[in-house]
C-alpha cells in the first residue's frame, strides 16, 4: 500500500472545496469550507436547459474547476494540472505525487465510483486521492458520500476516462505553496468584487441575477415540461438543497463566508451583503420546498409561488452584489 500520511479528512459538504481543503491542509493552510468557496469566487447562477437535458437544471456556482483556478491564483499557489487521453499516463500522473507524499485532486464522473449512492452521471465531481494498493484507491469525498472512502482502481479508471458534459481528460492536480504567499485576509476583497462583477454583468440572460429572473418566469411552466413530475421536480429540488451545495443552492456557503469576512473587515457594504444573503439563503430553501410540493401534488400554484420568490431573489442578490462590488472603492 502507498499512502500519504497525516491526511485531515474533515467533515465537508461540497466536492471541490472538500478536495481543496485536503490539499491545502496538507500544506499547512487551514481555511473553512465557506472561506475556500468565497476566496474562489465560487458563487454564481445558471438556468440550464437544452435538448440533451430531460429537465431544466438550476446551478448555483461557477464551472467545475474554475473555483480551484481562482483560489490558486488569488492565494499565489502553484497549481499543477495534468490531463491526458492515455489511461496509463493518467495513472502515472497521480502515482508519482502520492509516492512523493502529496495528495492529488481528481476530476471525474462520480457515476462509476463504487461507494457513490446516487447513480447519476456527473462529470464535474472532484475528490482527493491520498493512497492506493494493488486493488483499491483511497479517496476523500464529502461527508454525504462517506468522507474517507475507497473504490476499486478499475472503477476509478472508468470514472476518470468518462466523457460527456463537464468531464475532463483524466484531469489531476496538485497544489504547492509559494514562499511569498499573500495572506488569505488580503484576498477577501478582490475575491468578493470579482464574484460580484461576474454576477452583475452576465454575458447571457441565463446567468447571474438575470438568470434568476429568467428562472422566475420559467419555473411556473415546469409541470408542462415533464411526464414524471413527482420524479423530476423532486430531483430538481434535491439538487438545490442536498447535492453538495451546502444548502440553498450554495447561498448558505456564501452567507457564512461573508459572516466570516465581517469578523475581520469592518465594512458597511460587507454587512449589507451578508444581511441580504442571509435572507436569500432562506428564500432559496423555500423555493426548493415549493418545487417539491408541486411535484408531489401536481399543483402549479406552488410553482407560481416559487417563480414569485425567484423574482424577489433576483432583486435581493442584485442588491447584495452591488453593495459588495463597492468593497474595492
Amino acid at each position: 500500500m502507498t499512502t500519504v500520511t497525516d491526511i485531515d479528512a474533515r467533515g465537508t459538504q461540497h466536492c471541490e472545496t472538500t478536495a481543496l481543503g485536503v490539499l491545502l491542509r496538507h500544506l499547512g493552510i487551514d481555511l473553512s469550507e465557506p472561506m475556500l468557496f468565497g476566496l474562489g469566487s465560487g458563487l454564481s447562477f445558471i438556468y440550464w436547459d437544452s435538448k440533451n437535458l430531460g429537465f431544466p437544471f438550476l446551478g448555483g456556482r461557477i464551472k467545475p474547476f474554475d473555483l480551484t483556478r481562482n483560489l490558486a491564483t488569488g492565494l499565489g499557489l502553484e497549481l499543477s494540472v495534468r490531463e491526458t487521453t492515455s489511461p496509463r499516463k493518467a495513472w502515472e500522473n497521480v502515482a508519482a505525487p502520492i509516492a512523493a507524499g502529496h495528495p492529488v485532486g481528481l476530476q471525474l464522473d462520480s457515476y462509476y465510483l463504487d461507494y457513490f449512492t446516487a447513480k447519476v452521471h456527473f462529470g464535474g465531481h472532484v475528490v482527493a486521492l491520498y493512497g492506493y494498493d494493488d486493488h483499491d484507491a483511497y479517496l476523500i469525498d464529502t461527508d454525504q458520500q462517506g468522507g474517507a472512502v475507497s473504490t476499486s482502481r478499475t472503477s476509478l479508471a472508468q470514472a476518470r476516462a468518462a466523457r460527456g458534459p463537464m468531464t475532463a481528460a483524466h484531469r489531476s492536480f496538485t497544489l504547492a505553496a509559494a514562499r511569498d504567499m499573500p495572506s488569505p485576509r488580503s484576498r477577501i476583497i478582490p475575491a468578493i468584487t470579482a464574484c460580484a462583477d461576474a454576477f452583475l454583468n452576465p454575458p447571457i440572460a441565463n446567468l447571474g441575477y438575470r438568470g434568476i429572473e429568467k428562472a422566475g418566469k420559467l419555473v411556473p411552466t415546469w409541470l408542462r415540461r415533464t411526464d414524471h413530475p413527482r420524479r423530476d421536480l423532486a430531483q430538481a429540488a434535491l439538487l438545490m438543497e442536498k447535492a453538495g451545495t451546502g444548502g440553498a443552492l450554495f447561498r448558505t456557503f456564501y452567507r457564512d463566508f461573508l459572516a466570516e469576512c465581517a469578523r475581520t473587515l469592518d465594512s458597511r457594504h460587507l454587512r449589507t451583503g451578508h444581511g441580504l444573503y442571509t435572507e436569500a439563503a432562506t428564500l432559496w430553501t423555500e423555493v426548493a420546498a415549493l418545487i417539491t410540493r408541486a411535484g408531489e401534488s401536481g399543483d402549479a400554484h406552488h410553482l407560481v409561488q416559487a417563480g414569485s420568490l425567484l423574482g424577489d431573489l433576483s432583486r435581493i442578490e442584485c442588491a447584495a452584489m452591488r453593495a459588495l462590488s463597492c468593497l474595492g472603492q
